[in-house]
């Protein structure tokens, strides 16, 4: 038997196991021994292909479907050749280009432009494109401002330097005067301007901890105002999803049970968004070929992911979902080169703040 590693294969049938399974990403059929002699560019006989194709199979790498006479590769088999069969290359100038001419080109906020990665992924591999949403608290905060309601309320508006905007309600003990609440958004502005709200709330505490501080004394009347406008806030990192209809084109996927356990799973999200944030911890490229995922709705699909950043921070993962027979050399430099896209433009709004 043949120990499933790359260098426990002798060259014959490292050469074989190539073959075959380029042959199977191309028309998704079992490979036969005759298919292989001829195509493998080995001078050995279809007997002789037969033989290293049992040792293949004995070692796992790869399968005869029903009673085909033919091969396809397992996920062990795809996996051993994702990790040491193939050689990845750089994402060709054409498609770079084309990554980066549909990238929107100026200001956007990060929701729209997450949600256009997803979509051009998509358009990309003709797969389920994925991109995570990170926390708006990820964001450093641009400007704040209150606005006084009825009732002892106060609407708060942050601007992020991902511009997007979130309006907060708080309630208070007592009303404030407009005076005060331009003396606080003023502070607030002057001091906590480029910081996230996570690190904004831990300032605060330390400064309301020390008697006779600035803040204590500038705005006492408003000291309930600063730290309600930095609480804590309900919910987290979000998933989008776009192009899942991409996935009922291959035959593989097309059992309509399948396909209801594969669309709920995109619906729910909270597998998928567990999978993406285990992602995007990992730095560089993931990979995950059928049941490696550990999510019994993308068996029989494979995940490419790559994280995504701004300022040295990881803020989350993009990433396709499609059939375990992919073209893997050209998918993952897609996902790579658009995970740097990415990076890029938040970056650079970054910059502006």
């Amino acid at each position: 038997m043949i120990n499933p590693h790359v260098h426990d294969l002798d060259a014959r049938a490292r050469r074989v196991l190539r073959t075959l399974i380029a042959q199977y990403l191309v028309d998704g059929e079992p490979v036969g021994s005759r298919t292989l002699s001829r195509s493998s560019g080995l001078d050995v006989s279809p007997a002789t292909i037969r033989n290293i194709m049992a040792d293949l199979e004995d070692a796992g790498l790869v399968a005869s479907p029903h009673t085909s006479a033919g091969r396809v590769p397992t996920p062990r088999g795809l996996r051993l050749f994702v990790d040491s069969l193939i050689e990845l290359q750089p994402l060709p100038d054409a498609e770079m280009a084309r990554l980066q001419s549909e990238l929107p080109p100026g200001p956007t906020t990060t929701l729209d432009l997450l949600g256009n990665v997803s979509t051009l992924l998509s358009a990309m591999t003709r797969f389920a494109g994925v991109v995570t949403v990170p926390r708006q608290a990820d964001f450093p905060l641009r400007h704040i401002d209150f606005v006084p309601l009825p009732d002892a309320r106060v609407l708060v508006i942050l601007v992020f330097t991902d511009n997007q905007v979130q309006n907060r309600i708080v309630q208070l003990a007592r009303p404030l005067e407009g005076r005060e609440l331009e003396q606080a958004a003023n502070y607030l502005n002057s001091q906590f301007a480029g910081l996230r709200v996570d690190d904004i709330r831990l300032r605060l505490l330390a400064e309301l901890r020390e008697a006779g501080s600035e803040l204590n004394r500038l705005l006492a009347s408003t000291m309930e105002l600063a730290t309600a406008s930095f609480a804590p806030q309900a919910g987290g990192s979000d998933v989008l999803v776009s192009g899942q209809t991409n996935l009922m084109a291959y035959s593989e996927l097309a059992n309509l049970q399948r396909l209801r356990e594969l669309f709920d799973a995109f619906q729910q999200k909270n597998e998928l968004l567990q999978l993406m944030e285990v992602c995007a911890r990992a730095p560089g490229v993931r990979l995950f070929i059928g049941e490696e995922s550990g999510f019994a709705a993308l068996d029989g699909c494979s995940v490419v992911t790559a994280s995504y950043g701004a300022q040295g921070r990881v803020l989350g993962a993009v990433g396709v979902i499609g059939p375990t027979r992919m073209a893997y050399e050209r998918v993952i430099p897609v996902v790579q080169a658009t995970a740097g896209l990415l990076s890029d433009a938040l970056n650079r709004a970054a910059t502006t703040l």
